[in-house]
C-alpha cells in the first residue's frame, strides 16, 4: 500500500464515524474524528478505558489549534517551537469538539503534528483526530506493531498498513498550560 492509498482508506473510515489504528509522530495510536461523539465512545470501548480519563487529539498546525482552543496562551507557541520531542499541551476551554473528548475540568490535550502520515491525514480530514496509545487501558504502551494486542487490532475499523515513521517508541511529553499562566509538566 502506498501512503496516498492509506490516507484515502483512513479518511473514508474517519468520515464515516469509524476508528483506525495508525502510526503517529510517537507511538501507534487509535484514532477517530475528534468531533464525532459516537466514534470517541468506540475508542473508550476498544481500550476498556474509563470515560473520565481524557484522550489526546492531534491537529495539523497552529491555525487548526486556534479553531479548537478559545484562548491559546502565547507560551504554548514558544514551547512548541523549541520542543526537542513531540509535545502535547493541555489547554483550557476547548471549543467545537466532541464533548466526551473534553476533560471534566474543561481542558483538552492537543499535539500539533507537522509531518508524516498523521499530519497529512488531518489536513485532508480538515478536523482534529483522536490519538491514544494502541493498548488496553492500564497495559504497557506497545513499542512496536508486533506488541499490539489482537483485541485492539480486531476492535478498530481499519489498520493503516504503514510502518511507524520515526521509530520513536516513546509517548509525547505532556504539559498543562493554564490560562492563568500556570505551567505543569505531566510527563
Amino acid at each position: 500500500m502506498t501512503l496516498h492509498t492509506e490516507i484515502q482508506q483512513a479518511l473514508n473510515i474517519l468520515k464515516n464515524g469509524g476508528t483506525i489504528l495508525y502510526p503517529t509522530d510517537t507511538v501507534y495510536g487509535i484514532g477517530c474524528d475528534a468531533t464525532n461523539y459516537e466514534a470517541i465512545e468506540k475508542i473508550f470501548q476498544i481500550k476498556k478505558r474509563e470515560e473520565s480519563k481524557a484522550l489526546i487529539c492531534l491537529v495539523s498546525d497552529f491555525k487548526m489549534l486556534e479553531q479548537y482552543i478559545s484562548n491559546v496562551p502565547d507560551l504554548a507557541y514558544n514551547i512548541l517551537k523549541y520542543a526537542k520531542k513531540p509535545t502535547t499541551i493541555i489547554y483550557d476551554q476547548p471549543v467545537h469538539i466532541a464533548e466526551n473528548l473534553v476533560a471534566a475540568d474543561n481542558t483538552l490535550a492537543i499535539r500539533v503534528v507537522d509531518r508524516g502520515f498523521a499530519h497529512q491525514l488531518i489536513r485532508k480530514l480538515k478536523r482534529p483526530i483522536v490519538s491514544t496509545s494502541a493498548n488496553i487501558s492500564g497495559k504497557p504502551t506497545p513499542k512496536h506493531f508486533s506488541e499490539i494486542s489482537g483485541s485492539i487490532l480486531k476492535g478498530v475499523d481499519y489498520v493503516v498498513n504503514l510502518p511507524n515513521e520515526n521509530g520513536n517508541a516513546d509517548p509525547s511529553s505532556i504539559i498543562r498550560l493554564g490560562n492563568d499562566g500556570t505551567v505543569k509538566v505531566i510527563r
